[in-house]
């Protein structure tokens, strides 16, 4: 299995779940994800605009409401964006909740192409991942084999269907 091909199964393996939302932008219709998600059904999909605070925000409501959310950040460096959502509310609700409330998110984060034709740029290529575990309470991965996609998405799904908390993925579209 490639990688590419391990990252469309986890994406089908986790749009199985009744209760999974995807949330992001660009996603319809198979578009997501480099492709990786063409097997995700519209009605799984929440679309938002360019707005990487807006769609952590919304996957942490949806996760607080019940449901089950992957939100997806098609550029890792624009999860820069996203930080006031995912430091002060989403990675630190259990804490500052006592325990009441710890919605779980799987983060699917990618990092743009250096290497392949169409060089994406260098606003598009920086791998944020190491800052991220630093800063973080949430366990953030990354995954630079097909068998490192499998087994960090299958504990990152678990982990969130058991209560467990919220994951960060970091994946290589170099690697795609």
């Amino acid at each position: 299995m490639t990688y590419k091909e391990a990252l469309t199964a986890a994406m089908s393996t986790f749009a199985a779940d009744p209760i999974s939302r995807f949330v992001g932008y660009g996603l319809r219709d198979g578009k997501g994800g480099n492709g990786t998600m063409k097997t995700i059904p519209n009605e799984k999909i929440v679309e938002t605009t360019v707005a990487e605070n807006l769609l952590i925000g919304m996957a942490h409501g949806m996760a607080l409401t019940g449901l089950r959310p992957l939100a997806l950040i098609e550029r890792a460096d624009f999860l820069a964006n996203g930080m006031s959502a995912l430091t002060h509310h989403l990675d630190c609700s259990k804490l500052i909740s006592k325990g009441q409330f710890n919605p779980c998110v799987v983060i699917r984060v990618i990092v743009g192409n250096s290497q392949k034709p169409l060089f994406t740029g260098y606003t598009h290529t920086r791998n944020f991942a190491p800052a991220m575990r630093a800063l973080l309470r949430m366990p953030v991965y990354e995954l630079r084999t097909p068998d490192e996609v499998e087994a960090g998405y299958e504990r990152a799904f678990k982990e969130q269907r058991e209560g467990v908390g919220s994951s960060m993925l970091f994946e290589f579209k170099d690697i795609y």
